[in-house]
């Protein structure tokens, strides 16, 4: 229904308008007495089979949502009755900042992909957490990262205020230092940095009632020499696992014509485009690491063959973005469907 129907008709606006629009809609469907309980009775799978413990943290199933989709925490409750086992937020920064300017999401349907450059707008980390203190039982994931006028040079200070305020309130952290949307931010990949982050994130960790898993997002641009540094860094610091991967900026082997690539200009390239490159890279650190380290695969996965294969590429969890919107919510009860098919008979 959702493709033959509602789709088409969301595909003839502005993709960040029509994202907007469908929060609102989902609200105020939400609002309505039993629509949540319906919504779940047709999509979530209750399913033993189906739960995983993962950095300590028992998910109902693998499937997350992807940062960047509730960056607010606007809709975590209401987007979980539809069958995410957990839900991340985020990038969240200290301060509320517009991004880029619009327009700045682009869909090429032809590649089931989207380009955006929303360079990290989001309400600041205090809005975000008035929202998430109505939680009760919904596994958040915090992404966080730095506003963009903060110089790299004192960036520390921002994720330290984030680890702090948001720490509360959500059952893991994952540190974006890989977003290709805002300018030098990808910088902060640097060896240096990461170690002293995570020694003083770790620290403060220390001081709470609950330790929190951190994890560290990574790009799908990265060579096997930076991939290997990687795992180095997750062996020696407090990072707990890593998520693979972030947007690319590359533009390989696209169907969408050059011509309408140059008009869209720069971006993170998120969806079917990088199916294979997020895939070899979570193969590539799960071998490489001998599997010491959890990983969270995301990027391309747009069936549930394709969930599949990045579970057995290695990946501990998956997380859903463009795919979900390409796809409906269907496509998280073929996933589950799958996983439990894919189960070793007893």
């Amino acid at each position: 229904m959702y493709k033959l129907l509602l789709r088409p008709v969301l595909f003839c606006f502005d993709p960040e308008r029509v994202h907007n629009i469908t929060f609102k809609l989902i609200k105020f469907l939400h609002f309505i007495p039993g629509i949540g309980l319906l919504i779940k009775s047709i999509y979530l799978n209750k399913n033993k089979a189906l739960e995983k413990n993962i950095l300590g943290i028992n998910f109902p199933n693998p499937i997350g949502l992807a940062a960047g989709f509730d960056k607010n925490a606007k809709l975590y409750k209401e987007l979980s009755n539809f069958g995410f086992g957990f839900i991340e937020i985020g990038t969240v920064t200290p301060n509320a900042q517009p991004g880029n300017a619009k327009k700045r999401v682009f869909r090429i349907t032809q590649d089931s992909g989207i380009i955006n450059r929303m360079g990290i707008n989001n309400e600041g980390a205090l809005s975000t957490i008035e929202r998430l203190k109505k939680n009760k039982s919904v596994i958040i994931g915090g992404n966080i990262g730095k506003n963009t006028t903060t110089p790299n040079e004192i960036a520390l200070k921002d994720y330290i205020y984030n680890f702090n305020e948001l720490h509360p309130y959500v059952n893991y952290f994952v540190i974006n230092v890989s977003c290709p949307n805002v300018k030098e931010f990808t910088q902060l990949q640097d060896k240096k940095f990461l170690l002293e982050l995570a020694t003083k994130l770790e620290k403060i960790n220390a001081s709470k009632k609950k330790r929190k898993p951190i994890l560290l997002k990574i790009s799908p641009d990265l060579n096997n020499n930076q991939l290997d540094e990687i795992i180095e860094i997750v062996s020696i610091s407090a990072f707990d696992g890593v998520v693979a991967t972030n947007t690319t900026t590359l533009r390989n082997n696209l169907k969408t014509t050059s011509s309408k690539i140059n008009a869209i200009g720069n971006g993170g390239l998120s969806g079917k485009p990088l199916k294979q490159s997020s895939t070899y890279v979570i193969r590539y650190l799960s071998e490489k690491s001998n599997q010491s380290f959890p990983i969270i695969g995301v990027g391309g996965i747009h069936s549930a063959e394709d969930a599949i294969e990045k579970l057995n590429a290695g990946a501990d969890l998956i997380q859903l973005y463009t795919g979900f919107i390409y796809e409906g919510p269907i496509l998280l009860q073929k996933i589950n469907k799958l996983i439990i098919e894919n189960l070793p008979k007893n």
